[in-house]
């Protein structure tokens, strides 16, 4: 690990420049059933059963049991707090820290920004959900005041990491110019995943100059998940439309990815918490009836997925 706080500004500094350098995606492949990248990944799943390690949260009111409850059914352990010098307090035992900001408070707008730079100071892995990103000032306020301290990896749906790079001027073309078919949309997503790919690439990019180890991702939720760690990009198709149907299907889905984080390298844990997500949550769709059965059979299949169903599941990846 890097004991270099500061950014690194050649990597940073090309942000501009990479924005012009996008041409026609290479074809995506099929992940190899024996790609290092899957071994990786079983080795997460089985790491949080084995350690049960801490991963904190300062999150979503509306979603904070599910969040709490998924992390425990993935394996790890839950911390949930909104008390600033608690959370830094407390990421010093913390393995990683995941922070969502999709219901805020008036005190939110100085102290999150106050948490963000904290973590970076004692290079503290972190993941970022931008809820509803580009909704009102205090909001964009905060998600800008994460700029010069960004997290490890950010996890959002498609218009989320589209606004979020047009608040941190990362010069993707169409970010923060927003359309009829790109705009900010509460919680919810206009966009299709592919339209966030550039930003995701470019965002993860601009993440790694900050990062230890210069290792960073960003991850898209959709019909088909995208994970990129700016050189390679992953896509992950499956899942159930029953999690439109729950709240907190998001929120908690950043919660696993911060305890993944815990355990392992950011790639990997944003790909792993996303092929978890998609297994379960097919799982969970078959033993339900509904909504409330499938939000505690989800949970139970949070719980009993295998390392080896994950880190089997269909991959393809490309270069960005």
């Amino acid at each position: 690990m890097s004991t270099d706080a500061s950014p690194d500004t050649s990597s940073s500094s090309s942000i501009v420049d990479d924005a012009k350098r996008f041409g026609t995606p290479t074809e995506a492949t099929p992940l190899a059933d024996d790609d290092h990248q899957r071994e990786l990944i079983a080795q997460a799943v089985d790491k949080v059963r084995d350690t049960t390690p801490l991963a904190q949260s300062f999150t979503n009111f509306v979603t904070i049991n599910l969040v709490a409850n998924a992390q425990l059914a993935a394996g790890g352990t839950a911390a949930m707090s909104y008390l600033p010098d608690d959370i830094i307090d407390t990421a010093a035992i913390a393995k990683a820290t995941y922070i969502n900001v999709g219901t805020l408070l008036p005190f939110f707008k100085d102290a999150l920004g106050n948490i963000a730079r904290s973590l970076h100071a004692a290079q503290h892995p972190w993941v970022l959900d931008p809820v509803a990103a580009g909704i009102g000032r205090t909001r964009s306020a905060i998600l800008w005041a994460f700029r010069s301290a960004p997290p490890t990896i950010v996890r959002g749906n498609a218009s989320e990491i589209i606004a979020l790079a047009g608040i941190w001027d990362l010069n993707v073309p169409s970010a923060g110019a927003h359309t009829d078919t790109t705009r900010p949309a509460g919680v919810e997503a206009v966009d299709d995943v592919d339209s966030a790919r550039d930003a995701a690439v470019i965002m993860a990019r601009y993440l790694r100059g900050y990062a230890p180890n210069h290792r960073a991702a960003v991850a898209v939720s959709g019909a088909t998940d995208l994970v990129t760690d700016g050189d390679t990009v992953y896509r992950l198709p499956g899942g159930s439309e029953m999690m439109t149907k729950i709240t907190g299907a998001g929120c908690s889905l950043g919660g696993v990815t911060a305890t993944y984080l815990a355990v392992t390298d950011p790639l990997t844990a944003a790909l792993t918490a996303s092929a978890l997500y998609n297994r379960a949550s097919e799982e969970a769709e078959r033993a339900s009836n509904g909504p409330g059965s499938f939000q505690t059979a989800f949970l139970d299949a949070l719980w009993s997925t295998t390392a080896q169903t994950v880190s089997q599941s269909p991959i393809t990846a490309e270069a960005a």
